[in-house]
């Protein structure tokens, strides 16, 4: 299941990087509605699993490294649009072998910067 959860928010993520703006307005709409319906199964509960941090927390969070580019890029504003979804994912940032092990979202918004940079040159 949790693969099927990462590659659903994979997919819908990546439509926000379509060259079209109506694309990219449609990919910003499905993504969001994506995160709504992870918020619907997140709930009340601290993790996905309820009180115990597990296999798709693991598989979602990586998402999280990427919301500041988002952000910053395509004026998503994850707080107001998904807050259950960022008090969770800060919950998650909280655990050190999680934290540890995903980059910077400053370092992400940059290299997103440089591939769109690329992208529009090409």
């Amino acid at each position: 299941m949790f693969n099927l959860c990462g590659c659903w928010v994979y997919v819908a993520s990546r439509k926000v990087w379509r060259p079209k703006v109506e694309e990219q307005e449609e990919g910003k709409k499905e993504y969001l509605e994506t995160l709504k319906t992870m918020e619907g199964e997140l709930g009340d509960k601290p993790y996905f699993g309820g009180e115990n941090f597990g296999y798709v927390d693991i598989s979602l969070i990586p998402f999280y490294s990427w919301f500041h580019a988002y952000k910053v890029l395509d004026n998503i504003n994850f707080e107001a649009e998904c807050p259950k979804i960022i008090a969770w994912a800060k919950r998650c940032m909280q655990k050190q072998t999680v934290a540890k092990n995903f980059p910077d979202q400053k370092k992400v918004y940059e290299f997103v910067a440089q591939t769109r940079k690329k992208d529009i040159s090409a």
